[in-house]
């Protein structure tokens, strides 16, 4: 049966979406390469197919889970009144995409925008394709598909008006929420030729007509505003907190404080006293290693939040804090530099580095170092689940939907056709969301509760206790220069507990998708490189954060450039510029790198022309070179991440007494096409505040195993006061022609290098390790 395109009129904003659908050409994939020896269900979140040895390499959305849909039944209906509804399947987490996604299926499906509604697809990626909102790839992934969307439904509209018509359908044409007859100038309304498009067969893909850019109307505009601003704004948006059922229960969960630990023995009499306080129950944990699993502890089910809070500070746990008891982050950095200071695997060579490097007129070293971060969600992490009739029914801030699904099946031992995944807003995500463990806890709790709704919310305390963190790392860097300054050698060792380790508790060098974050791919033209992977141990849960590796690698290869630059005494821009050297079309598996973002080398080469491209523009538009007073100073930074190309200056002072200040930053993105340009602009933007909080403040410590942060007093965001004054987004041109990068996350690798080397220029003062806070201040 198909879904009539005027079938969901009646489904409010936010409703889940039922009924069958059509579906096409799904590409599937399977589990992470070697991960299918371990046991258990591992699934691929964010990993592409190309990591298969046992598969032929797909790339983009055809490397994804499920691949892509492209069917307008799944994903339009018109309703009797000729509203539109479009089924967005991607996670909406302040980026935008159910705007994006959506205005790409309305104008090529002519529609008026004041008439498009939103409804947000349950996890299914059998019905709408991957769903995986991460690694920034919604909009390049399903740009074309969402097209073909809009194509279709367009052209079966015109199908059934030339039909009632009795005219070639070459006579007519859809425009803005009518298909009109050329010849007679008759119009039919896209209501009263709904249900006889829905009959109609979906054209062949190939056959589609596609607009001209020319013929945007919405797709990159930017005068088309978020379609949930005003309910955000408003407060009517639903965010997984804000989920209310009937007999609805409440539940905190104390968790074991260290990674790895379990409960010894606890006692719930005094937290049975507590009013409102229902039960307590203890959720076994998982060995490592802990994949997307709970990490166990015990739980007070409540008839309210601050019941069970109070009822979990009325517990007595004895805990065993298992073989992580003892990890330090200030002892385990110095692992990390022993490990840095000898050679390591070797994971791309080229030339003769040691030879190069004894020859050299000069050496350089150092070592720069970025500790572990939470994602600190405004949002904290939070699930709903019920079960009745032996179907559950889950509701959550998800970006991974169908793993939440085909995870919580497995937990409560039913079928997947059986768990309904609903996606609410989400309150915050970089990657975070990615891990679906606190939906378990959910369905554990609700299944102990026979099938009564179970709401678990994460305080922030919960939320950087028990995280999947940000690796810590250390990054060792070596360069040789002859006499006039130019390196003639590169050498980097890359140290930090892999993602890898929350899947195979063995693993200890990084994947090769985080050394293909800015180490193993440096564009530099230096005759000698050689990249080293030294083994490092994981003692936390380590997990997607925006820009992933790409935040140390960028941080330590573009500071050290600006070192470099300083040792030659030329100008640190001339010198990076310098270093990329004339324009190339690098393909990414002749650094080594075999994963490119999951995307084709081929067709997503390393251009050094775009590079340029971006680093010359923000340069530019920042008065590069301007003169400053005493104390103020500019600093440069470029990353190739996420296919996109992304350069900035900051502009920063520093005070006598140690006072950091950044009046302006400038950004340049080179991304392709804006399919929304003032989602790019608002995500750089954001990017950019992110990554002078990382720089500036944010870290996580451990101390007997135990995080030393507890909210953010402790773990620090940016504050409106130590913001830019100035943040000005330069977004290159691009053509719809060639393939399009990501948004979301390449704007922050550049900025923590791009602010220390500002410091440099201002004070003199190298910064190489992060968090700065008061490594300004005068004694």
């Amino acid at each position: 049966m198909k879904v009539p395109l005027d079938s969901m009129s009646s489904a409010p904003s936010d409703a889940p979406l039922d009924g069958p659908a059509l579906f096409a050409n799904v590409s599937r994939r399977g589990f992470l390469a070697g991960m299918s020896a371990l046991g258990g269900l591992v699934l691929a979140v964010g990993f592409p197919a190309a990591l298969r040895a046992d598969d032929k390499p797909k790339y983009g959305a055809d490397g994804m889970a499920d691949g892509w849909v492209d069917d307008p039944l799944a994903f339009v209906s018109i309703g009797e009144d000729g509203t539109v509804t479009i089924v967005v399947h991607r996670s909406e987490m302040g980026q935008g995409v159910r705007t994006s996604m959506a205005m790409i299926v309305a104008d090529e499906l002519e529609a008026d925008w004041k008439r498009v509604r939103v409804v947000q697809a349950p996890g299914d990626q059998k019905r709408f394709g991957n769903q995986d909102t991460d690694g920034s790839r919604s909009t390049r992934h399903f740009f074309g598909p969402m097209r073909r969307v809009g194509a279709a439904a367009r052209t079966m509209l015109e199908e059934a008006a030339a039909a009632r018509w009795n005219v070639p359908v070459s006579e007519v044409e859809a425009q803005n929420h009518e298909v009109i007859h050329r010849p007679s100038g008759r119009r039919l309304s896209y209501a009263s030729l709904a249900h006889a498009a829905a009959q109609l067969p979906v054209p062949p893909r190939e056959t589609l007509r596609l607009k001209d850019p020319s013929q945007f109307r919405y797709i990159g505009k930017s005068d088309v505003k978020l379609i949930d601003g005003p309910d955000i704004a408003t407060g009517k948006a639903q965010y997984g907190i804000d989920v209310r059922l009937p007999g609805m229960l409440y539940a905190v969960v104390a968790r074991p404080p260290v990674y790895g630990g379990k409960v010894v023995k606890f006692d719930a009499t005094e937290a049975l006293k507590v009013p409102g306080v229902v039960r307590v129950v203890e959720i076994e944990g998982s060995p490592p290693p802990p994949q997307f699993n709970p990490v166990g502890g015990v739980a007070v089910i409540a008839h309210n939040t601050a019941a069970a809070i109070k009822g979990r500070q009325a517990l007595k746990i004895e805990w065993d804090d298992g073989p992580n008891a003892s990890y330090d982050s200030d002892a385990f950095r110095g692992t990390l530099e022993e490990a840095a200071r000898k050679p390591g695997k070797v994971v791309r060579n080229e030339g003769d580095v040691d030879s190069a490097l004894a020859r050299a007129a000069r050496r350089l070293e150092a070592e720069y170092y970025v500790p572990h971060h939470a994602h600190a969600t405004m949002e904290p992490p939070t699930a709903t689940v019920r079960i009745v009739d032996g179907k559950c029914e889950a509701w959550a801030g998800i970006q991974s939907p169908q793993t939440a699904r085909d995870l919580i099946a497995k937990q409560l031992g039913m079928p997947v056709g059986n768990v309904k995944v609903n996606v609410t807003l989400l309150g915050g995500g970089f990657g975070r969301r990615s891990k679906p463990d606190f939906m378990l806890e959910a369905a554990v709790l609700s299944k102990a509760m026979n099938g009564a709704p179970v709401k678990v919310t994460w305080t922030r305390e919960d939320d950087l206790h028990n995280s999947y963190y940000h690796t810590v790392s250390l990054e060792h860097l070596e360069a040789g220069l002859d006499a006039q300054g130019k390196p003639v050698a590169w050498l980097h060792r890359t140290a930090a507990p892999t993602i890898m380790s929350t899947f195979d508790a063995s693993a200890k060098h990084e994947a090769a998708f985080e050394l293909g974050m800015t180490a193993i791919n440096v564009p530099f033209v230096i005759p000698s490189v050689r990249i080293e992977n030294p083994e490092v141990p994981a003692h936390t849960r380590i997990g997607w954060f925006r820009s992933v590796s790409n935040i140390p690698h960028a941080f330590a290869v573009q500071s050290f450039v600006a070192e470099l630059a300083a040792a030659a005494g030329q100008d640190p821009k001339d010198y990076l510029l310098a270093l990329l050297g004339p324009s190339r079309r690098i393909d990414t598996r002749s650094q080594g790198d075999t994963w490119n973002y999951g995307e084709s080398p081929e067709r997503y080469v390393v251009d050094t022309g775009r590079i340029r491209g971006v680093v010359e523009t923000a340069a530019r538009e920042a008065k590069w070179g301007k003169t400053l007073p005493k104390g103020r100073g500019q600093g440069i930074a470029v990353a190739y991440s996420f296919v996109t190309y992304v350069a900035a200056v900051v502009e920063v002072a520093v005070s006598d007494d140690g006072e950091l200040s950044i009046p302006r930053v400038d950004m340049a993105i080179d991304c392709g096409a804006q399919i929304n340009p003032d989602r790019v602009r608002s995500q750089l933007e954001g990017a950019c505040i992110m990554g002078l909080s990382l720089a500036t403040r944010a870290e996580i410590t451990f101390k007997a195993g135990r995080v030393v942060q507890n909210n953010y007093g402790e773990y620090e965001v940016l504050r409106m006061p130590a913001a830019p004054h100035e943040i000005r987004v330069h977004m290159l041109p691009g053509s719809f022609d060639e393939p399009l990068g990501g948004v979301g996350e390449p704007g922050v690798p550049p900025i923590a290098p791009a602010l220390c080397n500002a410091i440099f220029a201002a004070t003199g003062k190298r910064i190489r390790s992060l968090p700065i806070r008061d490594q300004l201040k005068t004694a």
